[in-house]
């Protein structure tokens, strides 16, 4: 998996200078997560994706997206992690046809991601594909957050990265549905909310302090 750098997380929040002079409130927030044949965005495809909108505070349980995508490349090795055959009773769509409905889906939402990097990389990758514009959406870490919470001390060095059953583990988040693209987008926007919290971010936060923060 790709190494995110400092100028690549620069490039993911598209500057200050791009950041809507609005409030936490009211933005809408959009909760990304993919499932996938492996860890190469060079090499493997979207198995699935789903999203999750938090609106004014609240997750819109009714505005969810969950999309299979049909598979002409498929690895059969990572069956075990998220359950997704190359057949089954979920309707398949053709990945270009994925990506305009994610598209129509995010619209200008703030994507929040655990480790979004790698989903929107695949999604990229995936546009280019297909000869289509990357995402121009400002995009939120909760593993960059998390350690944003976390104290200080060298008793208890911080690790570099946080994985989302940490984050469930520690918010007490049930993960009955961990390793699915909508499950995983579910938990993360509810560790989101609780990210919120602890970090003192309020409904009249500018946009602009929460972006700054999760550098």
């Amino acid at each position: 998996m790709k190494m995110w750098t400092r100028e690549d997380w620069k490039a993911l929040f598209n500057g200050h200078s791009r950041i809507p002079e609005r409030t936490v409130s009211e933005v809408c927030f959009a909760v990304i997560d993919s499932e996938t044949t492996g860890l190469d965005p060079t090499k493997d495809r979207i198995l699935s994706l789903g999203g999750v909108k938090i609106i004014q505070g609240r997750i819109a349980v009714r505005d969810t997206l969950e999309i299979f995508i049909a598979q002409d490349h498929f690895d059969a090795s990572s069956v075990p992690i998220h359950g997704i055959l190359k057949t089954g009773p979920n309707a398949r769509i053709p990945e270009k046809q994925a990506l305009v409905q994610l598209g129509s889906y995010l619209e200008d939402a703030v994507l929040v991601g655990h480790h979004i990097g790698f989903d929107l990389e695949m999604i990229r990758q995936a546009q280019g594909r297909h000869g289509l514009p990357p995402l121009q959406n400002i995009a939120l870490d909760t593993g960059r957050l998390y350690r944003k919470t976390l104290l200080k001390t060298p008793l208890l060095p911080k690790k570099p990265s946080y994985s989302l059953d940490e984050l469930a583990k520690k918010f007490d988040i049930s993960c009955k549905d961990r390793h699915t693209a909508l499950g995983d987008a579910y938990i993360t926007a509810l560790a989101f909310m609780h990210l919120l919290g602890q970090l003192n971010i309020k409904s009249d936060t500018p946009l602009r302090d929460l972006v700054r923060m999760a550098r």
